[in-house]
């Protein structure tokens, strides 16, 4: 048993797909003393980020942001939205579409729970034709949102959300488009106004590189107004008086300061870097650990190519071997945390997160502690994955032609 107070030489290897490493710059910056949450200082900040945060989410509307992990803001995109017994379609695609349907039900919620079968449909994205076809058939117009996972972190697919809005557009139907894109933002392509989502539910644990603590409701004006008509009861997670009292800068109760201040570092990052830059690095390090799953003869979860998550890839062990034993191997001897398989997914596969905080180096070392610990596991590797990645990284640099 692993002792408490055990501390191995070197920085631990935080692999999973979030909560990411938090970077020195943004520890800094937390650190900065705690400042009156009602003082002109803190209203000037509020406003920053309230402008700032906008541009990560490519929305004009207003952004919510609560103090709380990203499942508060799944209820709170839920209950400023819906009445009770209201009936709401959602698209499983893994745990966390499945643990939100399962909000959704204790909320006295009517959801809808469409999807492929099986461990199978874990390993595809959204389908937009059945919900297009099911929303034909809503002639009386019943269903009232639409909810979807943008990038499912149990199982490393990335769903295309323009083709959920022409889908719902296309059966002339008025329901909400309600998107979880926890792990998603900042590090996958993602356009609130453009695809006309509604609601984006994010948090600050992911592409944002912050600690737990924060998460956001982005809105659309429809959301806006339908909210009005709401009943679900609600009063911390309600939208009117925060963005009432977001018009100054401040919150309507005790934000957290030191994590805003944190977030306010996290955005000054990526708008330096650019989005679009930043969602490249992401794509290509994804590809770079692809290219090192098919060296070693394994498949990814993802069975769709095209929908592969730039967050994070899942690796599924062959028959007769439990990929969480192979995960407690790699990390008693080489100090690496890799996600484990959720739901359906469990024992069948670990998770290599390749987001945030990152560079290749981290991912080359990643890789070997995977390739080392899959040999002392046992598995049968057809060849080396980290110089194959290794290869691809050096033969696609991210800024090729520039000096």
């Amino acid at each position: 048993m692993l002792k408490l107070d055990f501390h191995p030489s070197g920085r631990h290897f935080l692999q999973i797909p979030g909560p990411s490493p938090v970077p020195d710059r943004i520890l800094r910056a937390m650190s900065l003393p705690t400042i009156d949450h009602r003082g002109p200082e803190f209203g000037a900040l509020g406003l920053e980020l309230l402008s700032k945060v906008k541009k990560v989410f490519k929305t004009e509307s207003p952004v919510i942001i609560y103090p709380a992990s990203g499942t508060g803001a799944w209820e709170a995109a839920l209950i400023n939205t819906l009445s009770p017994g209201d009936r709401v379609l959602m698209f499983e695609t893994g745990h966390f579409a499945t643990l939100w349907h399962k909000m959704a039900l204790r909320l006295d919620l009517q959801p809808e729970f469409l999807g492929l079968p099986g461990y199978d449909g874990w390993r595809h994205g959204v389908q937009a034709d059945m919900i297009e076809a099911r929303l034909k058939e809503d002639t009386g117009h019943e269903l009232k949102a639409v909810c979807v996972v943008h990038n499912e972190t149990s199982t490393g697919v990335t769903s295309d959300i323009a083709a959920v809005r022409k889908a719902i557009d296309a059966a002339g139907h008025p329901a909400l488009l309600i998107v979880d894109t926890i792990s998603g933002l900042a590090s996958a392509d993602y356009r609130h106004d453009e695809w006309g989502v509604d609601v984006t539910v994010s948090g600050s644990q992911k592409g944002l590189m912050l600690p737990p603590g924060i998460s956001f409701n982005a809105l659309s004006s429809k959301a806006i107004e339908t909210s009005k008509q709401a009943k679900l009861p609600k009063s911390f997670w309600a939208w009117d008086e925060i963005l009432e009292a977001n018009q100054n800068g401040y919150w309507p109760y005790t934000p957290s300061t030191n994590l805003l201040y944190g977030l306010n570092e996290a955005l000054d990052m990526l708008l330096d870097e650019g989005i679009d830059h930043v969602l490249a690095r992401h794509q290509r390090w994804a590809a770079g650990v692809r290219a090192a799953v098919e060296a070693w003869g394994l498949e990814i979860q993802c069975l769709d190519p095209s929908v592969y998550s730039p967050v994070l890839t899942g690796v599924v062990m062959p028959e007769g071997i439990d990929a969480d034993d192979v995960r407690k191997i790699i990390y008693e001897r080489f100090d690496l945390s890799l996600g484990t398989g959720l739901g359906k997914a469990k024992g069948k596969m670990f998770r290599i997160g390749h987001l945030g905080d990152c560079n290749d180096l981290t991912l080359i070392a990643t890789l070997g502690g995977c390739e080392a610990g899959m040999k002392l596991a046992g598995v049968n590797l057809k060849g080396s994955g980290v110089i194959a990645a290794m290869d691809y990284f050096a033969t696609n640099p991210l800024d090729a032609g520039k000096r």
